[in-house]
This record gives structure tokens, sequence and C-alpha cells, in this order.
């Protein structure tokens, strides 16, 4: 079977000055989720690669780019699953993480838990000698300006999120928003980028 991989960027308003960038953005990340694929990997790899890129790019709310908490902070949360024995790894509210992706594999392989949240996936992190980096490195310039905005006095965030360039599915009202990546190969793989809930 050859294999396959779609890559899902997002959905809502992209801004014409974005558009290439987020389109770069998504073949970039299948490019090298095929790549995997390609070369013998295994589905999980390719996954794991393809939302890694995502992760790396300023252009989605994943990683460098993620919407701010409350505080100004940026917490992502990673899920993967294996399609072959529905085994699945997950990390939320992760700070200082450049790619909670990797974590969330680490949880799926090296622990008997599904999730790992906050302080016990940062332990954890580290146990794994997963690197941390300050976390004002995954903040841009956009993310902050949304921020700002978002705390003004008679701001609507939910209001605000509908007119802006979000790139990544929204899922309810809390704008969690998630990369999705489906592999088709005999080892099924389906992950999910991290979100963020915005406040």
């Amino acid at each position: 079977m050859r294999p396959v991989i779609v890559v899902h960027g997002g959905a809502g308003r992209i801004f014409k000055e974005r558009e290439e960038g987020c389109r770069a953005g998504v073949v970039r990340a299948a490019l090298q989720g095929y790549g995997v694929l390609k070369q013998g990997g295994s589905a999980l790899d390719a996954v794991e690669e393809a939302v890694r890129s995502m992760e790396d790019d300023p252009h989605f709310n994943a990683g460098c780019g993620s919407v701010l908490n409350e505080e100004g902070e940026v917490e992502m949360d990673a899920i993967i699953m294996d399609g072959k024995n529905l085994a699945s790894g997950a990390v939320s509210a992760v700070k200082c993480i450049a790619n909670p992706i990797k974590l969330a594999r680490l949880v799926m392989e090296k622990t008997k838990h599904m999730l790992l949240t906050d302080h016990g996936a940062q332990l954890f992190a580290q146990a794994m000698g997963v690197p941390e980096i300050p976390g004002e490195k995954l903040i841009t310039e956009r993310s902050r300006e949304r921020w700002k905005k978002n705390l003004e006095p008679d701001s609507n965030p939910v209001e605000f999120q509908k007119d802006s360039d979000h790139m990544l599915s929204r899922v309810a009202e809390d704008s969690l928003r998630i990369p999705a990546l489906l592999t088709m190969q005999p080892d099924l793989a389906l992950g999910h980028g991290e979100g963020t809930v915005q406040c």
C-alpha cells in the first residue's frame, strides 16, 4: 500500500497576508511526515514529525505561536494515538516545552497513563530528558497582541476569534485548537497537536 498523510492545519478565517505562510506550513508538515513514511518509518513517527513541524511554525496555534492564557503564558496540550492497538498518550497545560507531541508520545510509550498534566507532565519531561526552553520563545507578537486585545474592558474573546486568522480547529466556545493529522498505512496513527484554552 502506498503511504498517504493528510495534514489539517485548522479552521477559521485566514487573512490574506497570512495565507501563503499558513499554506506553506501545512505543505511542509505533510512533506516531512510523508518523508518519514517513504523511508519506511512508522505512522506514529510520521505523525510526530508532521506535528513537530507545525509546533515549530509560528503560523499555527501549536508550540511557537500558541494562544496565550489569561496570565500571558503559553500552555499547550498534545495527544497521539496508535491506531493498531488504540494506545494513546497526552499532555495538557505544559509550559516551556517546544514540542509537546514528543512528550505525549513518551507518555503513551513509557507510562501506564493516558494523560499527564501541568506539573506532573513537567516532571515527566525532565525525567525523560525532554529539554525545556524559555516560555518567551514560544510567544509571537501576534499572540501577544491578541492576548492584550482580549484583556481590554468590554472585549469579547469569542467574537474576536471569529474575526481572527486562527488556523486550527475550533472545539466548542472555549476555542481549544488542535492541528490534526491522519496517516493511512497498515499501522494507522492519529495525532493531535497542541492547543490552549483561551481565557
